[in-house]
């Protein structure tokens, strides 16, 4: 196929990103041939984004508006991201049925399952795998249920600011697509991306998401317990959390910030365990042999190490650039550094080729 380019928009609670991603050969494939052309971010006031979902549409307009000027993207069509727990993601069986039919099909199957009417929101299936039911050939994948609320809250803002939503899609998806290519190829993975406001968890299998599980705590909410606990501002709070980490000696005079970071992580550290706990006895010797973390917030020290001991797994920062060409404005090194931020929107522009 002729080379084509694609923005993946993340629009997260403190930033908005956008990546460009070139596809060659094979497109927005496990092995396709792609290379990041272009990245920027602008970051966002506080309030304009609540619990991940866009509260002040002209405001996150304006900023998607300055990313535009100073990125200097090729396109203004996007494919837009959505996340937050206002997006339902369950286990659902289904007849198996062609691709278009399961579409058309969805709002009738799930009647009475959603806690929210159906007419309410936007509906999506992704089949993981099928196998012989009683009578005929059956599905097994995941349902996907937005609020439509959710999902035209981020259209509005970034039609506003000018730019063309080709397609939405679940933020889940997005890092399951590009955490899945290289040596997580044929492997069973769990993705974990700690973001501003929440924390995303997808367990991967053979390039297949699996489990989707969303929780509503992240790195602000950790920067949050400090600056009460210190009485100091969110800047400063934000640079003495990552000071201290997680797990590590502190002086007496910072214990109480210490122990307010150790008590928010361990809450979101248990939760993140009892998920991959709960997908291992699901799934009997086929249990995630490693996590990778991703998000703005997964670069709090001590972290990874935390995440290890509780789960008694092998965890490592994810390198979403590692089988993909930086051909983007700036030195490789630096998009390098900062590629656990990018995993959304890489994931976003590998959902569609333009």
């Amino acid at each position: 196929m002729a080379k084509s380019r694609v923005i993946g928009l993340d629009i997260g609670t403190t930033h908005v990103r956008a990546t460009e991603v070139e596809f060659g050969r094979g497109g927005p494939s496990v092995t396709g041939e792609a290379a990041v052309t272009n990245f920027g971010e602008v970051a966002l006031p506080a309030g304009a984004v609540r619990e991940c979902e866009v509260a002040e549409p002209e405001t996150v307009a304006s900023a998607l508006r300055q990313l535009w000027v100073q990125a200097k993207f090729s396109t203004k069509d996007v494919v837009v991201g959505v996340g937050n727990q206002r997006v339902i993601v369950r286990d659902l069986d289904l007849p198996w049925l062609p691709r278009a039919q399961i579409r058309t099909s969805l709002p009738f199957q799930v009647q009475g399952m959603l806690p929210v009417a159906v007419e309410d929101t936007v509906l999506d299936y992704v089949p993981t795998s099928t196998y012989a039911g009683e009578h005929g050939a059956m599905m097994r994948g995941l349902l996907v249920a937005a609020t439509k609320e959710t999902v035209r809250a981020n259209i509005a803002a970034v039609e506003r600011a000018g730019l063309k939503p080709v397609m939405v899609d679940l933020d889940a998806l997005a890092l399951a697509r590009v955490m899945s290519r290289g040596d997580a190829q044929g492997r069973t993975v769990g993705v974990v991306d700690v973001g501003a406001r929440a924390t995303t968890i997808v367990i991967i299998a053979d390039g297949v998401p699996r489990l989707v599980r969303m929780l509503p705590t992240g790195g602000d909410d950790v920067t949050d317990a400090v600056a009460s606990a210190m009485s100091i501002s969110l800047p400063d709070a934000d640079r003495l959390k990552r000071e201290l980490g997680v797990g590590y000696g502190a002086a007496p005079e910072l214990a109480e910030a210490a122990e307010s970071v150790l008590t928010v992580t361990t809450n979101l550290v248990e939760s993140v365990r009892n998920t991959f706990v709960y997908y291992a006895s699901s799934n009997p010797g086929a249990a995630a042999e490693l996590i990778m973390l991703t998000g703005g917030g997964c670069q709090l020290p001590g972290l990874g190490q935390y995440l290890s001991s509780a789960t008694r797994l092998p965890v490592a920062l994810g390198q979403p650039l590692s089988t993909m060409a930086v051909r983007a404005p700036g030195a490789p090194k630096a998009f390098a550094e900062r590629q656990h931020s990018l995993a959304v929107s890489l994931g976003l522009a590998f959902g569609v080729a333009a």
